[in-house]
């Protein structure tokens, strides 16, 4: 094993313990069934500054981080066939 993937297995831990931390605070989806045929709710103040919400940043982190994860997981994966 060499350094680089010390380094990588440690990045991807951390990205680990973020993934876990930001999805604990998202709220869940209580639209129920309604949500699969498409309803949605009444138009309001918060729902047109949806995107500037603290969920909405908490939904940003998640795909950044998933991203980073499965990109370092493949990096790794290569390195330690590269490495053989």
């Amino acid at each position: 094993m060499n350094i680089w993937e010390i380094i990588i297995g440690v990045v991807i831990i951390l990205i680990c313990l973020v993934l876990i931390g930001v999805i604990m605070l998202q709220k869940g989806d209580t639209r129920g069934m309604g949500g699969m045929a498409g309803e949605s709710s009444s138009d309001s103040y918060l729902e047109s500054n949806k995107g500037r919400t603290f969920d909405a940043m908490l939904a940003r982190v998640t795909k950044i981080a998933a991203v980073l994860f499965f990109l370092l997981t493949i990096l790794m994966g290569v390195i330690s066939i590269v490495n053989k």
